[in-house]
Order: C-alpha cells, then sequence, then structure tokens
C-alpha cells in the first residue's frame, strides 16, 4: 500500500527541469502559431478595412474602419463569380472520381494474387520520377480532345502515384483474414472493396480526399497551358490575372494618390479580399476531417 502511494507520488511529482521544459515547448508552440496564423490574419484585416483608411498603414489586429467593398468590388465581376463555379465544379466533380480510381488501383496492386504484382508497383513508381516532358503530355491531350474542355481538369488529375502508394499502404495493414472471410463467403473483389476496403480505409481515403480537393482548388497553370476559353477559367487563374493587374500600382505612393482622389478600393485591398475569397473556403473545411488526416497519413505511411 505504502508502495504503491510513493509511486504516484512519483508520477505526480515533476522536476524543476520538466516544468521548464514544458514552459519553453508552450512557448515554442506559441510563436510558431503566432508566425503561422498571424499573416493570415493581417491579410483579413485588411481586406476588411476601409481601403482608403488602409494605406496608413498600421493595421495589426483589428480593422479601424470596417468596410466591405472590396469584397463588393471583387464579387461584382461577372468573370470572378463565373471563376468561383468553375473551381467549385472541378473540385466536387474531380476530388471523388479521383479517390475512387486511385483507390481501386491501390487495392489491386495490394493483391498478392496479382500477376506480376512487383512489376506493376515498380511500373507506377517509375512514373514519379520519370516523365515524357510538357510537349508530349500537351500532344497527348490534344490526341485525346481534352484542350479546351472541362474535362481537361479531371481526367489528367485522376490518378496520383503518392496517393495511390499511402492507400496501397494503408490496405496491406488490413488483416488478410477479413478477405479470405468473405471469398469463403462468396464474395468477389468488389464486393472485398466496397464493402470491406472502402469502409475501413476511411482515413486515409479522407486524407486523399484532401490532397486531391486542395490540388484542384489552387491549380490555375492547367487552365493557363491547356484552355484559351474565358468560361473555363478557374478562381485561381483569375486571381492571378488580379494580381498582375493591380501589381503596377501597388506602391504606396499610388495608393495615397488614389485615397486623395476618391477612390474607394485600392490595389492592395483587392489583392487582399481576392486572396481571402480564393483561400477561406477551403481552410474551412481542414477543421472537419483533420482527425482522419492525423490518422491516415500515419498509418497510410507505415509499409513503403
Amino acid at each position: 500500500m505504502q508502495s504503491s502511494i510513493q509511486m504516484t507520488r512519483t508520477r505526480t511529482q515533476r522536476t524543476p527541469g520538466e516544468w521548464v521544459l514544458d514552459i519553453l515547448k508552450v512557448v515554442f508552440l506559441a510563436l510558431v502559431a503566432i508566425v503561422t496564423i498571424y499573416p493570415f490574419w493581417n491579410i483579413f484585416i485588411i481586406s476588411i478595412n476601409d481601403a482608403q483608411d488602409a494605406v496608413r498603414g498600421g493595421l495589426y489586429f483589428w480593422p479601424r474602419i470596417f468596410s466591405l467593398y472590396s469584397y463588393k468590388e471583387i464579387l461584382g465581376r461577372a468573370t470572378f463569380r463565373h471563376s468561383i463555379l468553375v473551381t467549385v465544379a472541378r473540385t466536387v466533380i474531380g476530388t471523388p472520381i479521383a479517390v475512387l480510381c486511385t483507390s481501386m488501383a491501390a487495392y489491386t496492386l495490394s493483391r498478392k494474387e496479382l500477376v506480376a504484382r512487383k512489376f506493376w508497383n515498380i511500373l507506377f513508381v517509375f512514373t514519379m520520377y520519370f516523365g515524357g516532358g510538357q510537349v508530349p503530355y500537351y500532344m497527348v491531350l490534344k490526341g485525346l480532345g481534352l484542350l479546351d474542355t472541362f474535362a481537361v481538369f479531371i481526367f489528367p488529375l485522376i490518378m496520383n502515384v503518392y496517393n495511390m502508394i499511402l492507400i496501397r499502404s494503408y490496405i496491406d495493414s488490413m488483416p488478410e483474414s477479413l478477405f479470405e472471410a468473405v471469398k469463403i463467403d462468396g464474395g468477389n473483389d468488389l464486393v472485398i472493396f466496397f464493402k470491406i476496403v472502402l469502409p475501413l480505409a476511411k482515413p486515409i481515403l479522407m486524407t486523399v480526399a484532401l490532397f486531391v480537393a486542395i490540388n484542384h482548388w489552387n491549380s490555375w497553370f492547367d487552365a493557363y497551358l491547356y484552355t484559351s476559353s474565358e468560361n473555363l477559367k478557374p478562381m485561381q487563374s483569375i486571381l492571378v490575372e488580379i494580381l498582375n493587374q493591380y501589381q503596377a500600382g501597388s506602391t504606396t505612393a499610388q495608393q495615397m494618390s488614389n485615397a486623395k482622389s476618391g477612390a474607394t478600393v485600392t490595389a492592395d485591398s483587392i489583392r487582399m479580399a481576392a486572396t481571402m475569397v480564393a483561400t477561406l473556403p477551403i481552410v474551412m473545411i481542414y477543421p472537419f476531417i483533420q482527425k482522419y488526416f492525423v490518422k491516415g497519413i500515419m498509418l497510410g505511411a507505415v509499409k513503403g
């Protein structure tokens, strides 16, 4: 009894060194949080502050004069509103298709009974390090008739070898007895995949879905290379054009001149508002799948 009490006291008592280490950890994590979060917060407060007042500077923690005119200006553009629809459409359509096709390939390559299994795995990994180049890739898309179509945003991003390896490693960690039990009951590979693999692999699938969704949401270079229609430009492409458009007028002297002339927006206010519109939606989604992300990325990387 006394020995157990002594052990409990030993566990609860902390040495000065441990307290110092804990304090240093808290301070370090606080600094990391500030460095990570504050730039985003600063962009946000500038975007909701009056553009003329923002020229004076000194906006650090809260806007001085609340104004949403920069958002009204950016969202009032028909091209920007249409680009939001294009980005949302390619993300909503492309993400589940990519996750489904990638997970099906991962399940196939994880099966030990697959003929030449090692060869197919090496072939997929080979494509991660070697490619034909941009010009042959462009010619392939042209030959398939994908140029200047919405499909060029979907089909080239269906398969990602890195994501496939994550899912395959996760499937390899599943007990083989589960698959054998389904086969004994008369189930085929489709039954195993949809009723066993997909439900059990939810953490890694949500992780891959996050990767794919972010890739679709932030992508703009593919639209620049493979499309010419204004109706196919995603939001990030319009954002790049806006940033370039206002780049020439981003100096403080020019902003002061705009303020004196009564301009309601400035280069910085437009850039900040456009950046927030493009960034905030995907940031808001992350907390809902964060619990799957941590578990999925750790378990999916257990095996190579």
